[in-house]
């Protein structure tokens, strides 16, 4: 009795669930696509599963299998990343060396307006004395001339000035007090901004065309590419590498200025340490010392905004140190380092005999226009000046490329493509075995190129964007292999980035920088859309779609790739054309109801700012800000005296107070481009 099992019939019966086999449950609250990769793991194990294993076994299998799935997914996962951040990269390369060659045809744009107007030849060369710069003056007078420019005492400092204080002789601890103020965001007085740039100058005249650098008692050397005003960067060199000094040297490779906010401070601050080491501290020239380029990427700008009264004075002298800046440096007779690159006409005997301090502009030389202008023709200019412009245009303007030969540089419209076989010819023909270049932004700060002949280095990292790049240095030792190091400055506040958040920000920055070129040019991408669209149904094939934007916007990039991102398209994938423009639309425009004459004009306005801008402050010699009355009544005296029309003093101030729309007795930008408006509307009537 005792030994029988009791039981209560009252209770219904408990039946217990038989165990799973499996080991690892599939728990159903679990998101879709990891349970996606838990089904294809036990398919593939049940694909390779040929014997009973022990459960451990089939749980290793299982975990094994569940990570060749995670690695293939994470492979692909990346390769899309890759190929998004490529493509991201392809759009601001060709948006950036569009805008170049929009400045490069700055000059043939002013020889074309007087082309419109007269038929001598003369007088189209004449006019681009529009843009230049350069004192007519020459010999003692000019150098007469540049002094009283760079005189500093004319400046006096007021006793509210709380920023650093500069005095002769220059030294380190200087050098330390400007870091600390910079970095504190302060701007440094005038009066002493002219005191370092005329010691810069004193000893820059001195230097030879192409700087001789040993490493044999420092060991190193430290080459720096393009800042582009990036005072962050170059503080993340000074911490990683040290700060100059006579066991440190340094060799900075051009393109100091421009695009950054704070160029001016980056400039002074590299001078300042070539003024207190100036046998181990070098400077070369880039492409962007040069007041053309100065006009559209920002430093006239800067300067105008922070030395308001003394702007005018400060930039003609930049002009002026910008000629004697070295163009090339020699690191221990076989490493050569200049900024662009070289071309099939190279040669370093002719290139030490250039009077440098000639070319105040590279693009617009003085030769073009020599003084006695009247009895001037293009065809007259010796072919040896002509090579010898070429030697300095393209050291600091030519890329290399892929393929043999030397080509016209039509991408960026200066300067040469050079090939390997013409990297072969330069450095045997000079016993050189490495040529180190700039000018060209690098993913990864640097690049090897021509077998390891060719070494680009790029300093400015974020240079697209936030995340677009990396920067990077090279420490050139004795006898030893080249030491590259990559770096990306990043605010204290801001975190790291993921690569999901990092390749996202740059794609949809450059996306954002592409639909402003489609909105720019809408009417001219409409016009040719529905010339494909002859029975008007709003759509057109892709093949159509890529030819039009490609025509229109002269932006080889890989249209077929980015058409997910810019339109729609319908059932039969045709895209809806309509919708190029979905993605921006001008401020001004998008909530006016404007007819298509207006809206056409305020493209072509929007398309053309930056000329627009470039030509304002070309007219604009004072660099106020605006073009006075004396301004604008010299430019139309002498477009009127070449073009053969003439306007008394009453016609031109007439036309200058039409343009004047506030009556203040000025022309701002904005009403500069309101006449422009005007003239545009009159020549559609």
């Amino acid at each position: 009795m005792l030994s029988e099992k009791w039981k209560c019939f009252c209770c219904p019966p408990i039946v217990k669930p038989p165990r799973r086999g499996v080991i690892v449950p599939m728990d159903s609250t679990r998101p879709e696509h990891e349970r996606q990769i838990q089904t294809q793991a036990h398919q593939l194990l049940a694909q390779t599963q040929t014997s009973p294993v022990k459960p451990k076994r089939k749980k290793s299998d299982l975990t094994l299998a569940a990570v060749v799935i995670i690695q293939t997914w994470f492979r692909r996962r990346r390769a899309l990343y890759e190929m998004r951040r490529k493509t991201a990269w392809t759009i601001y390369q060709n948006i950036e060396y569009a805008g170049e060659q929009d400045q490069l045809k700055l000059y043939n744009f002013f020889l074309e307006l007087m082309q419109a107007v007269t038929k001598n030849p003369h007088d189209a060369q004449v006019v681009a004395k529009v843009l230049r710069r350069n004192s007519s003056l020459t010999g003692l007078v000019e150098e007469i001339e540049t002094e009283n420019l760079a005189a500093a005492e004319v400046i006096s400092v007021e006793p509210s000035y709380r920023g650093p204080h500069i005095h002769t002789p220059i030294h380190k601890g200087h050098f330390e007090a400007l870091i600390i103020a910079f970095q504190r965001g302060e701007t440094l007085h005038a009066h002493y901004v002219f005191l370092i740039l005329q010691e810069l100058r004193n000893i820059l005249k001195r230097l030879p065309n192409i700087n001789i650098v040993s490493t044999h008692q420092s060991k190193c050397v430290t080459v720096v590419g393009d800042l582009h005003g990036s005072f962050a960067d170059l503080m993340v060199i000074f911490h990683k590498n040290g700060l100059p000094s006579n066991e440190n040297p340094y060799i900075f490779n051009g393109d100091i200025v421009d695009r950054g906010f704070q160029s001016i401070e980056v400039f002074l601050l590299i001078s300042v340490a070539f003024i207190v080491y100036p046998n181990n501290v070098y400077l070369n020239r880039g492409n962007h010392e040069d007041h053309v380029l100065n006009l559209r990427y920002g430093f006239m700008k800067e300067i105008i905004y922070k030395y308001k009264s003394n702007a005018t004075r400060l930039l003609r002298l930049m002009e002026n140190i910008y000629s004697w800046l070295p163009i090339a440096s020699l690191i221990d007779d076989h490493i050569f380092v200049t900024h662009g690159g070289i071309s099939d006409i190279t040669d370093i005997k002719k290139i030490n005999k250039i009077k440098r301090h000639k070319y105040v502009s590279v693009l617009s030389p003085s030769f073009i226009i020599p003084p006695n202008e009247d009895q001037f023709q293009i065809s007259s200019i010796p072919n040896d000046i002509l090579l010898e412009w070429r030697q300095i245009l393209d050291l600091l303007w030519s890329d290399p490329k892929q393929t043999d030969g030397c080509e016209p540089n039509t991408y960026r419209g200066g300067g040469c493509y050079w090939g390997p076989d013409v990297t072969q010819q330069v450095l045997q023909k000079h016993n050189w075995s490495l040529l180190i270049r700039s000018h060209e932004c690098k993913e990864e700060g640097f690049g090897y190129s021509h077998d390891k002949k060719v070494l680009t280095i790029f300093s400015a990292s974020n240079y697209y964007a936030a995340g677009s790049n990396r920067g990077a240095y090279v420490k050139v030792m004795t006898n030893q292999p080249l030491v590259i190091v990559q770096f990306m400055s990043t605010r204290t506040s801001q975190r790291t980035l993921t690569l999901w958040e990092r390749v996202s920000y740059v794609e949809d920055q450059a996306i954002k920088n592409l639909a402003e070129k489609f909105t720019a040019n809408k009417s001219r991408l409409m016009h040719e859309f529905q010339l494909f669209d002859v029975q008007n149904t709003g759509r057109i094939s892709v093949n159509d779609w890529c030819d039009v934007v490609t025509r229109v916007l002269d932006l080889q990039l890989p249209w077929r790739t980015l058409k997910s991102r810019l339109v729609d398209t319908d059932m039969n994938g045709n895209v809806v054309y309509e919708s190029t423009f979905r993605s921006r639309e001008l401020q001004f425009t998008s909530s006016v109801s404007t007819n298509v004459r207006r809206e056409s004009l305020c493209q072509a306005i929007y398309r053309n700012k930056d000329l627009l801008e470039t030509v304002f402050r070309a007219i604009d010699k004072d660099n106020s800000g605006v073009i006075s009355m004396q301004e604008f009544t010299e430019v139309c005296t002498f477009l009127g005296k070449h073009n053969g029309s003439t306007l008394d003093e009453k016609q031109i101030m007439d036309l200058a107070a039409s343009i004047d729309l506030n009556k203040n007795g000025v022309i701002d930008f904005n009403e500069f481009l309101e006449a422009f408006r005007i003239v545009d509307t009159g020549d559609r009537l």
